[in-house]
């Protein structure tokens, strides 16, 4: 598939089927050529999605067990599966299983993946894999909670109980975000939470008078993206801002992860209260002088103001868009009152005054 073969129309077709959400009018993809084009554009932007959650999981130490099966499941063009097996090596694990309704898609999936990993079994889930109570090594969900009828999520369900760990990347908007906050609290009580969220806690995002709110963070497109007439192109025509990748996460695992992210806040010295482990949700509003950031740690979700003057690296980074999302700070009324980066790449630390 290339800029020039690429079949415009469909992907207009595409567009309006998402743009209106009828799940109703049945699968998709009408041809595999419908699947090809869209695995060349719409899912190329998925997958950066997914290339930016996997990269923070890979920074942060955290890999799915050795010999895992990875199960894609409502997996279309297979885009998600084969991202997480690309990331990981797929030596590390034992078989890749796609499942999707569309039988369309199951040809593409199944295809692309045993052409890009030619010594990893590649397979269409069976109803065993689907009904049994064998543990799953991996579960992959991506881009499907807003499609969810009441029979899939029943069956979902059933998955995340025999998961072992479980990658779950949806769309950045308001309501994917605050339904996978839903399965989020679903879960919690029987998975470790890796990411996004810096604690164990109850979700603050989905307490009484946050309803605004929502859990989403933005990833990088690729260099050149911008330069590229054909991405230019598609933009324009899906009314799509190629700098803006917005999505939701969830990583939860059934082994313990102090390793990969040490939630435990440093003690307080008997004077100060201890520092908390915060992550920046969306993008910091950047004023002169000072930027406003929406955090998370384990006592809710907060408005904050950070001072230039304060931390002058962190707020350079801010504006630019370049700040990890990450940090070790306290706040009190409204405002960071120290901080101490929890990421190498920010070598600030110490007391605001």
């Amino acid at each position: 598939m290339t800029w020039e073969t690429l079949d415009w129309e469909m992907l207009d077709r595409l567009r309006e089927t998402f743009l209106t959400g009828d799940k109703t009018a049945g699968p998709y993809w009408h041809t595999i050529t419908d699947l090809e084009c869209y695995d060349f554009t719409y899912g190329e932007r998925i997958g950066w999605k997914w290339d930016a959650v996997l990269r923070e999981l890979k920074q942060r130490a955290w890999a799915p067990a050795s010999g895992a099966t990875v199960l894609d499941w409502g997996c279309g063009s297979g885009i998600a599966g084969r991202r997480v097996v690309e990331a990981f090596g797929p030596a590390n694990f034992t078989r890749l299983l796609v499942h999707d309704h569309s039988q369309l898609a199951l040809d593409y999936a199944e295809h692309h993946a045993r052409k890009a990993f030619p010594a990893l079994p590649v397979e269409r889930a069976s109803t065993r894999d689907l009904r049994s109570d064998e543990p799953i090594g991996l579960l992959v969900v991506s881009h499907v909670v807003n499609e969810l009828n009441e029979i899939a999520r029943a069956e979902l369900a059933e998955l995340c109980a025999r998961a072992q760990a479980i990658l779950w990347v949806e769309p950045g908007t308001h309501e994917a975000s605050r339904l996978l906050g839903g399965w989020r609290e679903q879960l919690r009580p029987r998975f470790q939470i890796v990411a996004p969220c810096p604690h164990q806690a109850a979700c603050g995002v989905l307490v009484a008078g946050n309803e605004r709110h929502w859990c989403h963070f933005f990833a990088p497109p690729p260099m050149g993206v911008y330069a590229d007439s054909g991405w230019v192109k598609f933009g324009q025509r899906a009314g799509i801002d190629l700098r803006s990748l917005p999505y939701s996460s969830l990583v939860l695992d059934r082994n313990p992860v102090a390793a990969v992210c040490d939630r435990r806040s440093p003690e307080s010295d008997g004077h100060r209260p201890p520092l908390q482990l915060s992550r920046i949700i969306g993008d910091a509003k950047v004023f002169k002088g000072y930027a406003k950031v929406f955090a998370c740690d384990e006592t809710g979700v907060h408005d904050l103001m950070l001072q230039k003057r304060d931390a002058p690296v962190l707020f350079k980074q801010l504006k630019q868009g370049e700040a990890p999302s990450l940090h070790r700070w306290t706040h009190e009324n409204g405002r960071i009152t120290r901080i101490e980066s929890s990421s190498h790449e920010i070598p600030e630390t110490g007391q605001l005054d």
